[in-house]
């Protein structure tokens, strides 16, 4: 018995995805038809194509899982504990300074191997 439902669910929402689909491509199709009309007119008619997709793709269980997901995902940014003004100043700050050290020390490394290879080769 699930499966039937599960079946009927994934034929349903085929038929939508493809519908969404269809109703989006006739929308890209008429906003470069009518390129004589205004512009602002085919933006707002492209929106609201768009939003017509949006709701169709929501009518499935893909749609309504994928906003699900994102509301979770907000509920945890949410949680996050972010750093401080300072702490962030410091953090940054520390990043330039090392980032300055290794690349004196890289520089320095390069001028000697090529003394180096210089006083080998005789080049």
């Amino acid at each position: 018995m699930v499966a039937k439902t599960d079946t009927e669910n994934s034929s349903n929402d085929l038929i939508k995805f493809i519908a969404a689909g269809l109703i989006g491509l006739a929308g890209l199709i008429a906003f470069y038809t009518f390129a004589e009309q205004s512009l602002l007119a085919r933006v707002i008619g492209l929106l609201i194509v768009f939003a017509i997709v949006a709701f169709i793709l929501y009518q499935t269980a893909r749609g309504k899982n994928t906003v699900s997901f994102f509301k979770e995902a907000r509920t945890e940014v949410r949680k996050v504990v972010w750093p401080s003004r300072a702490e962030t100043t410091q953090t940054t700050l520390t990043v330039f300074v090392i980032v300055f050290l290794v690349g004196l020390f890289l520089w320095l490394l390069d001028m000697i191997l090529a003394g180096a290879f210089k006083w080998i080769t005789g080049i």
